[in-house]
């Protein structure tokens, strides 16, 4: 039995567990954290809204910021809200965990007491026990068939061959059929030098093969008069949107941080980090009560025809940017959330409304 205690101990290490360590460390808490690879260096691409940043963050992560970014449905929309791309490597560096006490190891299974006072406590792949007086999972969630996922494609290429960021481009140029499902082109700055172009199915059940998506986005390219050889830096990327629910002992992800619709979590779990250090839960009812409602959106999603989702989009696009923002951000804003996809349901033709309608209302 390994004996190690700590103030807190956190399952994983990725953005949301490392920043979880990190914020513990400043405020000077004694930190274990486990992960059976606690080396890895991140490689995805993580983006936030400007405005859902915590002001601790170190300058340097940011790579770019784009500060009107635009979205085609069927039309052009400039969304005004400022746009942050990370430095990935930069981000995973300035949350610096070098005081914690680091397991390279997997976590079985994690205990908790019934007393409330008592140390809670991990079980370790090999069977050693760690304790600490709280234990915080952000493993994240895992895939599985009956789970919604997001799946991308994309390249990166020097900045000066793409003229225009676009958060969300769903026009039909990728050479997809009407009855195809659809995917869109997210085209971002990484820096003043680089910019990732990515084909990508915003929710799928299953979602499209990242191979499939890659031959789309070389035929927008094309389609664009974009040159490329295939030696450009590939990103792919595939995860759970579903699986993780608000509670007490469960952060990131793994705590319903993660927009089901989106597939947003990072900036989230970024901002809450001091609250959960200072013994906050990311299991209020309002947080529940959000997650659900975000749920139900997915679902509308998922229910969609590919031929409306830009129809779809353009409604969303259209309404207030404080409204887009109290549905994409605001995790436990309930009256937000809730005037947001009744402000939407409103707008949209009536055809989509019967269809979320039927969605919505079946679990």
């Amino acid at each position: 039995m390994l004996g190690v205690s700590s103030d807190l101990l956190i399952c994983g290490l990725g953005p949301a567990g490392r920043a979880l360590a990190h914020r513990a460390i400043v405020r000077g808490l004694t930190v274990t954290v486990v992960d059976p690879r606690p080396a890895r260096r991140w490689t995805a691409t993580y983006a936030a809204w400007s405005d859902e940043l915590p002001g601790w963050l170190a300058p340097e992560v940011v790579g770019a910021t784009v500060p009107r970014p635009v979205a085609w449905g069927t039309r052009r929309f400039e969304i005004d809200r400022d746009y942050t791309v990370f430095r990935t490597a930069a981000l995973q560096d300035s949350l610096d965990i070098g005081a914690a006490t680091v397991v390279a190891d997997r976590v079985e299974q994690i205990l908790r007491p019934r007393r409330s006072r008592a140390l809670q406590s991990v079980r370790l792949s090999g069977g050693e026990i760690l304790y600490a007086r709280r234990v915080i999972d952000a493993r994240g969630v895992s895939r599985s068939p009956q789970r919604a996922e997001q799946t991308a494609y994309g390249i990166v290429l020097q900045r000066d061959r793409w003229s225009e960021p676009m958060f969300m481009d769903w026009r039909t140029d990728n050479g997809t059929a009407p009855d195809e499902p659809r995917s869109f082109l997210y085209a971002v700055p990484l820096s003043d030098d680089e910019i990732l172009l990515e084909e990508t199915c915003l929710a799928g059940r299953p979602a499209i093969d990242p191979a499939r998506l890659r031959d789309r986005l070389y035929a927008r390219m094309r389609c664009r008069g974009i040159e490329f050889d295939g030696s450009e830096p590939v990103e792919r990327v595939r995860f759970a949107l579903q699986g993780g629910r608000p509670g007490a002992g469960r952060f990131g992800t793994a705590g319903g941080f993660m927009h089901p619709a989106t597939g947003y979590s990072v900036a989230a779990a970024l901002s809450a980090a001091d609250v959960i250090v200072a013994g906050g839960s990311t299991g209020s009812a309002r947080a529940r009560a959000v997650h659900l409602a975000r749920e139900a959106g997915l679902r509308a999603l998922l229910a969609l025809p590919p031929a409306d989702l830009p129809v779809f989009f353009d409604t969303f696009f259209a309404l207030p940017v404080t409204t887009q923002r109290a549905y994409l951000s605001g995790r436990d804003d309930l009256p937000g959330t809730a005037a947001a996809m009744t402000s939407l349901f409103g707008a949209l033709p009536w055809r989509l409304r019967r269809t979320l309608a039927t969605a919505v209302l079946t679990r």
